[in-house]
Order: C-alpha cells, then sequence, then structure tokens
C-alpha cells in the first residue's frame, strides 16, 4: 500500500572514520527494534551507548578502536562525531518527523529532563553539575566525558539539545538517565506523524 511503513524507505546508515587516534565503525537503522552491538574498549560508555540503542529503539552497532593507553577523550569524542553523522545521514530530509520531544527521565534518586529539536542547528546545553566522583569503569570512563560524548553528538547530528539535572547524588545513575532520556527523545522525535511534509515554515530542516 503506498505509504505503509512497507513500502517507506528504511531510515539507516553507516559510516567509518579512522584517525592515528581512534578507528570507529558505526552502523544505525532509525526503525529498529533496539538491538545493539557496542564495543568500545570501555565498559561504562558501551552501557551508555547501549542506552541510546535500545530506548531509541535503534539497531545500533559500534565498533571502536581508539588509542585508550593514552586517554579515553578520543574515543568518546571520535565515537559520539560518527555516531552524530551517522544520524543525520539516516533520518535524511526528516519529512514528516514529530521532530521535538522532551521529558523527565528519573532513575533511583537522579532525575534528568531531556529536551530537544531536530532543527538542523546544532546547539548544545548541559545543566548538569556532576558530584566528585571516581572514573567509572576498566579501563576508566571519566564522568565529565558524558558531556563531551552528548555535545558532540548534538553537533554531528545538528540537534538542539537541552540537559538539566533536576535532582541525583549517584554519578552513574545521573549520566544513565541523561542517556536514557536522550535515547526516548531521539525515539518521539524521529517519529513519522506526517507524510505530507517538513515540519517547518521554513521548508527545510
Amino acid at each position: 500500500m503506498a505509504g505503509s511503513d512497507e513500502s517507506r524507505a528504511r531510515r539507516a546508515a553507516s559510516r567509518s572514520r579512522s584517525t592515528k587516534e581512534t578507528s570507529i565503525e558505526v552502523d544505525l537503522d532509525l526503525d529498529g527494534s533496539g538491538r545493539t552491538d557496542i564495543t568500545t574498549g570501555l565498559p561504562f560508555y558501551d552501557h551508555m551507548l547501549d542506552q541510546l540503542g535500545r530506548h531509541g529503539g535503534f539497531n545500533l552497532a559500534v565498533r571502536a578502536d581508539g588509542d585508550l593507553h593514552v586517554d579515553s577523550h578520543h574515543t568518546v569524542e571520535d565515537t559520539a562525531i560518527v555516531l552524530g553523522e551517522v544520524f543525520a545521514e539516516a533520518v535524511g530530509d526528516k519529512a514528516g518527523v514529530r521532530r521535538f520531544a522532551s521529558g523527565l527521565y528519573p532513575l533511583d534518586e537522579a532525575l534528568v529532563e531531556v529536551a530537544l529539536d531536530l532543527s538542523g542547528r546544532p546547539f548544545f546545553v548541559w545543566n548538569v553539575e556532576l558530584p566528585e566522583a571516581i572514573p567509572l569503569g576498566t579501563p576508566p570512563f571519566d564522568p565529565s566525558l558524558a558531556e563531551h560524548a552528548l555535545q558532540s553528538f548534538a553537533t554531528a547530528a545538528g540537534i538542539t539539545l537541552h540537559v538539566t539535572l533536576k535532582d541525583g547524588r549517584n554519578v552513574h545513575h545521573i549520566i544513565e538517565a541523561a542517556f536514557k532520556g536522550v535515547a526516548r527523545c531521539l525515539r518521539d522525535a524521529v517519529r513519522i506523524e506526517d507524510r505530507g511534509g517538513i515540519p517547518s515554515t521554513k521548508g527545510a530542516l
């Protein structure tokens, strides 16, 4: 049937990027089932990217090989950049998408507010003051890199993204609530509501 989900082109993309610091491969299907296969060498980061795929309802595969003997920064940043680029390619011209999404997302004592717009205009606000904490996982993930990961993703994806901490004491819970919230908002924002056009007065996003 014309206009049915079966006839609509699948919104998926793949990309790889290699530098002297990292080698990254990402496959993303926005119309997936939440299936993930993620290996970055940083178990805590794998866990957060898994949240994006599972709670976003995306099929997401990530392979990252970085200079973790130097620092985790390069691997986290480059993976987020490639993921953002793949997201932008997969979502395409955004015809018919819901575009905006927001909500409050709890994880035990932590409560995070997320709002985003698939605007094509990258902007990032991180109103999250993390309690002092030791790095998470082995090899270690510096909690401050959560902000940088989401900023790199939003910039590469062309998304306006606001993340605000409402309450929380446990760093793991705060960061995980943020990633889950971003995932759920992405899931809502990419949902097809109107196949008749692009949700912008400009006629383009």
